[in-house]
């Protein structure tokens, strides 16, 4: 039984004693935004057994918020540990101002670690009578793990879809009866001292993790509608240091991976091109960026002001058309690594083709435009969905991760160690097309 795995198992029981106190705090470690709300549950979440939604619905809201800039993470992952827990410790301090109380716990999520999917399928015999919560949690224990491999982990393991017979697609098999019990199982691992190193700056902040979630998971839960949920859709959450790709189907998280490139990248590229500092180059991407040039553009000069002391230097100016002839080239390497992540998966299995684009870098305009052109599917812009509560300045794709981590609070989707079973043997092989596996088996 791995260290995560009875990590995940302790996180929770702090997770149920959090809610049954009824205030949580959500805690979204990015690459440009550290963020963290106070969430108050009007109505504690129930701690019975079940499957599917296991958590149950609760009437949540948001008492605190703050945000700071993010220090010390690289491409989603800690990079300076001191840094990261000074900005921890600065936002979630602010929220607790905010909320007028203090909170000891913290959902957490991020987006680096390399994470990876595989599709694992288990049977057992069912017991005399209809199916319980103990089958299901026998028929999870017959799963065989693959190796993960050296210093990999299992971050999300759902269960996605259950069988009786040759009864197949059951959301909740319990009541049911038959001979054989079925699960297909979506397993996610990443890097298993990406993990360690963020739990260990909550360590340092006097704050307990009650529950890790991954970042493009988190956003995919916030902008998907029920509709694109239920046929199968791709949400790529374009953040600062990474791209996350997921995709869902018959309302669950069938497959997840990253593309280790960013906004944070054009930011790079605009100020090695443009030779402006990165905060300047920062402001001149939010202002003027863009992927579709014009005329007009040929005629708008953006100026390059800097206090180097060169007179010439720091007076220059470039049209629009220069600054976009430096970002569209890197939205596009963006775009069509996250295209190769959909057609390894098997994307084209699905009956939905709908793809959605949200995070912070979502913003540069026409980028749906251009990612229709790449991705060649239906492409809209996604915005998180309300939560009572939520302040204007987090309404924003930016904040769609940390959205999704108060709904993922609310009503967390199963995990295997939310079932009392015992550990998963090590054996098996990982699937590789996770998308052609529920194509042939859903």
């Amino acid at each position: 039984m791995s260290r995560l795995f009875q990590a995940q198992r302790a996180m929770r029981r702090k997770r149920q004693a959090a809610l049954a106190r009824g205030v949580v705090a959500i805690l979204d470690v990015g690459t440009f935004n550290t963020t963290c709300l106070v969430l108050r549950f009007e109505q504690n979440t129930p701690t019975g057994e079940g499957v599917g939604q296991m958590a149950g619905q609760s009437n949540v809201r948001v008492i605190g918020a703050a945000t700071t800039q993010a220090r010390g993470m690289r491409l989603g992952e800690v990079d300076t540990m001191p840094e990261v827990e000074r900005a921890i410790r600065t936002v979630v301090q602010a929220a607790q101002k905010m909320a007028g109380l203090r909170v000891d716990h913290v959902i957490a999520s991020f987006s680096g670690g390399r994470p990876e999917s595989i599709a694992l399928q288990g049977e057992a015999s069912l017991r005399d009578g209809p199916c319980d919560v103990h089958d299901v949690a026998h028929v999870l224990a017959s799963i065989d793990t693959p190796d993960l491999g050296e210093g990999r982990e299992a971050m999300h393991a759902q269960p996605v879809n259950f069988g009786i017979d040759h009864r197949t697609q059951l959301r909740d098999p319990r009541g049911q009866t038959g001979e054989a019990l079925s699960a297909d199982l979506h397993l996610l691992s990443v890097d298993a001292h990406a993990i360690e190193n963020l739990l260990t700056c909550l360590h340092r902040c006097d704050l307990e993790c009650a529950g890790l979630a991954s970042a493009p998971y988190a956003a995919a839960t916030a902008v998907l509608v029920e509709d694109e949920k239920e046929l199968g859709a791709a949400c790529i959450d374009m953040g600062a240091g990474t791209t996350g790709v997921t995709i869902f189907a018959r309302r669950h998280m069938i497959y997840s991976s990253t593309v280790r490139m960013g906004g944070d990248h054009v930011t790079a590229d605009i100020s090695q091109g443009l030779r402006v500092p990165h905060d300047v180059a920062e402001r001149i991407k939010c202002r003027f960026g863009g992927v579709h040039a014009t005329g007009q553009d040929d005629r708008e000069r953006i100026a390059l002001e800097a206090e180097t002391g060169d007179w010439h230097h720091d007076r220059r100016s470039v049209t629009r058309t220069e600054l976009i002839g430096i970002v569209r080239p890197r939205l596009e390497e963006v775009l069509e690594a996250a295209r190769i992540r959909l057609d390894e998966a098997g994307f084209d299995h699905l009956p939905g083709q709908r793809i959605v684009l949200t995070g912070g870098a979502s913003h540069i305009p026409g980028l749906d435009g251009l990612a229709t052109r790449i991705l060649g599917n239906q492409v809209r812009l996604g915005r998180p969905m309300r939560v009572q509560g939520l302040p204007e300045m987090a309404k924003g794709p930016s904040f769609a991760a940390c959205v999704g981590l108060c709904m993922h609070a609310a009503a967390p989707q199963d995990e295997f160690w939310d079932f009392d079973a015992v550990g998963p043997r090590d054996a098996g092989r990982p699937v590789k097309r996770a998308l052609r596996w529920f194509a042939e088996n859903w």
